[in-house]
């Protein structure tokens, strides 16, 4: 990998700036893509816009910038987007600060402003060399999301396709799934969950495969097919159906018959048990009847030093004394029998008892 710092001038970085939605925006003689797919929209507000003029204009430095060079000698920022669409702006005299615009300054004025120097980074290498370095900037900087990271280096065709349906607020996989899904589709999270679903968690090795590909159809068509099994599925949406690891289960059990009413029946029973203590949790329980989704509400530590004290300290099972420390809680009547988290349900078993009856 190579990482070199260069002095990039504001009128070689304002060159050919170009804002428009079909060729993006560019920048730096058309060289520089300053918004890549994986880039966040434009969210400086003026006071913020402004006090970068008016850096340059005092001649004070700002922050480096990282760009990535591309296979085909171009570049695309890593960090320093609002900074850089800022300069150009202001530049292309699209605003003016302090009433003035660049075009009304005297020219020696304009002329500091446009040779003021900005220190820039630039990483060539291989993709994950790139995003080595790339993860190492961010946690320094805060600057991307993970799936931001991947997106600069698997950029291209499908990440710009895949970037239509699932960054922004206002897109399709938003309006389709925010009841569904956590995270911002704005900071790429929708599309790091959709990829994360249809790879089966291999995100890298996905985008690696995919990088080329004129468009994400596949990941699409996947995600739309999640969520209608979702909606079929789990007839009635509850604000806790957020978050939960839908594409896992759907890439399980879509295939199965579900009595959607005895599935709704549950669900609502499930939610007045005061035992069940993470109702998300309730829609994988269902399918797998795995009780550690629910996480069932634990005995406190008076039940057990109650429960203790009856057993004279021994183990209900092998009848050998423990220290309190040793042993655990156990339902008499199993929860899913209907045995409710209560004094008068609790037996104390030594570990290996304990292990032994739930079968781990």
């Amino acid at each position: 990998m190579k990482i070199e710092l260069k002095e990039i001038t504001v009128r070689e970085l304002a060159a050919d700036y170009n804002d428009n939605d079909e060729g993006g925006v560019v920048g730096y003689g058309g060289k520089l893509d300053i918004r890549p797919p994986y880039q966040r929209e434009f969210i400086y507000g003026e006071k913020e816009r402004n006090a970068v003029i008016d850096t340059v204009k005092k001649g004070f430095p700002l922050n480096v910038m990282y760009w990535a060079v591309r296979e085909d000698g171009d570049f695309e920022i890593i960090d320093g987007q609002q900074r850089t669409i800022s300069i150009c702006q202001y530049v292309n005299g699209d605003f003016s600060v302090d009433g003035l615009a660049i075009h009304n300054l005297p020219k020696d004025k304009k002329d500091e402003i446009l040779d003021y120097e900005l220190s820039v980074y630039q990483c060539t290498g291989k993709d994950s060399e790139k995003l080595e370095w790339f993860e190492t900037i961010n946690i320094a900087g805060k600057v991307l999301t993970p799936q931001e990271l991947k997106n600069a280096v698997y950029s291209g065709s499908w990440v710009s396709d895949a970037k239509r349906y699932f960054s922004k607020s206002t897109g399709p996989a938003y309006g389709l799934a925010s009841d569904y899904l956590t995270g911002s589709a704005n900071r790429q999270e929708y599309m790091e969950t959709a990829i994360k679903w249809i790879s089966n968690n291999a995100i890298k090795d996905y985008m690696s495969k995919h990088q080329k590909d004129k468009n994400a159809d596949e990941l699409w068509e996947y995600f739309k097919k999640v969520i209608a099994w979702i909606e079929a599925t789990f007839t009635k949406k509850r604000k806790f159906m957020k978050g939960v690891d839908w594409g896992t289960l759907y890439n399980k059990y879509k295939d199965k018959k579900h009595d959607t009413k005895k599935i709704e029946e549950e669900t609502a029973k499930l939610i007045l048990d005061d035992d069940v203590t993470k109702n998300s949790g309730i829609y994988p329980y269902i399918l797998t009847r795995d009780e550690k989704h629910l996480s069932i509400r634990s005995f406190t530590p008076a039940m057990k030093q109650k429960v203790y004290e009856k057993q004279k300290g021994k183990c209900v099972k092998c009848k050998k004394e423990f220290e309190l420390s040793a042993m655990e809680a156990d339902h008499i009547d199993p929860w899913h029998e209907g045995g409710k988290t209560t004094e008068e349900n609790c037996q104390l078993l030594c570990k290996e008892d304990n292990r032994r009856k739930s079968g781990k």
